[in-house]
């Protein structure tokens, strides 16, 4: 098992839930060939309860960024109706060779899962789920197009599917027809920012997560990044 020192990586804490950067590369549980996983150290996580957290949801093994955990059932079970009832505001941040034709909108387009074991895939079908994202490009320069991507539902790889289906498949994310990262790393994909109203008298706890280095060095080369405008995820 490899060294990973989540208290580090540990963004947002209170008495219900913990918000951590979650890197890229790393499932969040063990799959069937078993290996190093995000819940495998969630013991460095209880603060003094006796039980660890647990994933209240999930990212993609190759997406970075807020992950939130529940630290008990009771949060566990709050924060699941926040997220089942579309409550939860999320931000992520793309990068793609192609530009949109139209600078934002949304994308509605059902998903199902189709294929079994490890060859599944997800797909727009008139008879999958609901799904929609917001979708915003924040800029482009040398090629590259940098995108922020809000999902409205929560199906699996709903973002990637969503842009591939747009015309815009992730950089990195050969499955949904990205191109090959240049550095030879996995896809361009982060989970920038999330916003929960867990707290009917405060304002919703909002949490943000800096872009890892490898994203960070592709968006720098981008004026409105250097600007200051347009980045702060809404």
């Amino acid at each position: 098992m490899s060294t990973l020192d989540l208290e580090a990586r540990l963004l947002y804490r209170d008495s219900l839930m913990l918000v951590i950067d979650k890197p890229a590369g790393l499932p969040v549980h063990a799959g069937p060939g078993g290996g190093d996983n995000l819940e495998a150290h969630f013991d460095q996580l209880k603060f003094g309860l006796p039980k660890p957290p647990a994933l209240a949801h999930r990212l993609d093994r190759d997406t970075s960024g807020c992950l939130v955990l529940g630290r008990h059932r009771k949060a566990l079970s709050k924060l699941g109706r926040l997220f089942q009832g579309g409550k939860v505001e999320k931000a992520y941040w793309a990068l793609t060779a192609t530009r949109p034709k139209k600078d934002e909108g949304y994308i509605d387009a059902p998903l199902k899962k189709v294929g079994a074991g490890r060859g599944w895939t997800m797909t727009v079908a008139d008879d999958g789920q609901k799904a929609r994202t917001r979708y915003k490009v924040l800029g482009e320069a040398n090629g590259l197009t940098w995108i922020e991507a809000s999902p409205r539902t929560g199906r699996t790889h709903q973002i990637r599917v969503h842009l591939a289906h747009l015309g815009c498949p992730i950089i990195g994310d050969p499955q949904y027809g990205g191109p090959k990262a240049p550095d030879g790393g996995s896809l361009f994909l982060h989970a920038r920012a999330i916003e929960l109203p867990l707290y009917p008298s405060r304002d919703a706890v909002r949490v943000e997560a800096e872009a890892p280095d490898r994203m960070l060095r592709m968006v720098e080369r981008f004026d409105a990044f250097n600007s200051g405008k347009d980045i702060v995820p809404h």
